[in-house]
């Protein structure tokens, strides 16, 4: 006896992912798989006396959203602490964390996200001293928009025991006054001496992944790649997302990945051990470079705006080689961090030198971010089998409002920011992620900016290097088909296909026929993961 889906979605706009645009037609859903997809008249034989049919009319169906780049519990303490991002001076954002220490007597530590001194006026560092005429007696630790970088009052310096003697990590830089002593702001590397005060307990942890796991699904997530390692530092634990899928709570695959530093145990120990289908150890991730807004991204040529700049990077290529060799060799794949166009041809080259060393293999190793990039090197992505990860609302840091970009490097070089036309036109597997919590975890302004490249109020008129926008079926493949191809997923998720998990999205209209404005306005329906309903309007 043939089974009878349990789930069938109706819908005039189905997008499998596989084609350009959408079919007037059904997904049968049998336990956690797609058990049918087709038209209308082929729906009598999946429906049994007990099947629930949803009729969603014009929403589009589409498989789940999957995140290719996010911080998963960065993200879940941004959400669950005090959020500084709409501060809007260095006092304002004092201000703001302590009307928040105020509303939290009951926490030890005072902890905030978000906050970024280049939207202040004067752009300068902020200073312990401006926190503590607030919060004279409670420490603070307050990490910014890029989690790059942390501002801490006294009472948090004493407590973390850094003081004008404490060293410098390679990268890393303790903020010094004219007298030596540290001003209380941390920079890269440097933030790990701050991690202690990240340590809960298990109660507070729960709140925050169940408050997390939530926002993912009411956003059409069905899968992430959880970037753990952060400069220096990790924030996040297997063990506890293990927790989390032995206890049937989690409603959302993740993919995390460990730090490169030439130590493979770890990573060894990884692979073993987490091999489920909902929760995965995909790869060994490191910072090549910064950023090319803070002069830290590493460039081809100096900096427009200081010319006896080119950024650089944390380590030494010959560091990155060995370490990428040897990682290569026991089959992990790597993911890099690389803004600046030096950065990513130093990526492409050191996977390279690890293909012609070790032999080539299906690596899928990335390079991430991708800020600017040289035309030269579009090419090398599809020949070297290397996946460009890009965060589309990344665009808006700088690129095109203020033209910090423009000023950072020059009109012609500019021209190749966040370069996804190019890349795709030049055949390389392009995979959207946002980066959260560094910008909103909503996909829907990701796939307005892939599209049109402009901000909400629709400047630049033509875009932000118009050449570079893309469709809005390639953005969406973008987001579900190239991740789940990313972490070797495409076997089972990432397409609405028989036999794939029903991992479903159903937005609340259909973006094929709206105008590219009101992508931002469209909202998540419902969202099935494995074929159980975890979230509904």
């Amino acid at each position: 006896m043939e089974l009878k889906a349990q789930h069938i979605i109706l819908s005039k706009a189905i997008f499998t992912g596989n084609a350009l645009s959408p079919f007037d037609g059904f997904v049968a859903v049998q336990g956690d798989k797609i058990a049918g997809v087709g038209p209308r008249s082929e729906i009598e034989s999946f429906t049994g006396p007990h099947t629930k049919t949803w009729d969603v009319g014009n929403r589009l169906v589409m498989a789940g959203f999957h995140d290719f780049h996010l911080h998963l519990f960065l993200g879940a303490m941004f959400e669950g602490f005090c959020q500084l991002t709409h501060g809007y001076s260095e006092e304002s954002t004092a201000k703001m964390a302590a009307e928040y220490a105020q509303s939290h007597q009951e926490e030890e530590w005072v902890l905030g996200f978000g906050w970024h001194h280049v939207r202040w006026p004067g752009q300068s560092l902020p200073t312990r001293h401006s926190l503590d005429r607030y919060i004279p007696h409670r420490p603070v630790v307050l990490l910014n928009e890029e989690a790059h970088s942390a501002w801490l009052n006294t009472a948090a310096l004493e407590k973390l025991g850094i003081h004008r003697d404490t060293p410098e990590p390679p990268f890393g830089k303790i903020e010094k006054d004219e007298h030596g002593e540290p001003t209380g702001f941390l920079y890269e590397t440097a933030v790990k001496y701050v991690i202690e005060a990240f340590s809960f307990e298990e109660k507070v942890k729960n709140r925050l992944m169940d408050g997390m796991l939530a926002k993912i699904s009411s956003y059409g997530i069905t899968s992430v790649s959880d970037m753990l390692p952060l400069p220096g530092y990790n924030l996040g634990d297997p063990a506890f997302y293990k927790g989390f899928e032995e206890q049937g709570k989690l409603t959302a695959r993740i993919h995390f990945l460990d730090v490169l530093d030439g130590n493979l145990e770890r990573a060894l120990h990884f692979r073993e051990r987490y091999q489920s289908e909902k929760l995965q150890f995909s790869g060994l991730k490191q910072f090549l470079d910064g950023v090319p807004l803070t002069y830290t991204g590493f460039l081809l040529q100096p900096y427009s705006d200081r010319p006896n700049e080119r950024g650089g990077t944390i380590y030494t290529p010959d560091v990155y080689q060995k370490w990428i060799d040897d990682a290569d060799r026991e089959g992990f794949r790597i993911r890099l961090h690389a803004c600046g166009d030096a950065a990513v041809r130093l990526g492409l080259d050191l996977y390279e030198h690890a293909g012609n060393v070790n032999g080539f293999r299906d690596s899928r190793h990335t390079i991430e971010h991708i800020e600017v990039c040289d035309p030269s090197d579009f090419s090398r992505f599809e020949k070297l089998g290397v996946i460009a990860s890009i965060q589309p609302e990344h665009m808006t840091s700088g690129s095109m409002d203020t033209h910090a970009y423009l000023d950072r490097l020059g009109h012609d070089r500019a021209r190749f920011t966040w370069p996804i036309g190019s890349l795709q036109n030049h055949k390389a597997v392009v995979a959207f992620g946002t980066d959260f919590p560094i910008v909103d975890l909503n996909p829907m302004p990701g796939l307005y900016r892939a599209v049109t490249r402009k901000h909400e109020d629709g400047t630049p008129q033509e875009g932000w290097n118009p050449l570079e926008k893309i469709s809005l079926a390639h953005s969406l493949i973008h987001y579900t088909k190239s991740p789940a191809y990313g972490n070797f997923r495409e076997h089972d998720t990432g397409t609405v296909e028989i036999g794939k998990k029903a991992d479903l999205v159903v937005l609340d209209r259909n973006p094929f026929e709206l105008k590219a404005e009101d992508i931002l306005e469209m909202t998540v329906w419902m969202t099935m993961m494995d074929g159980d309903v975890v979230f509904e309007k």
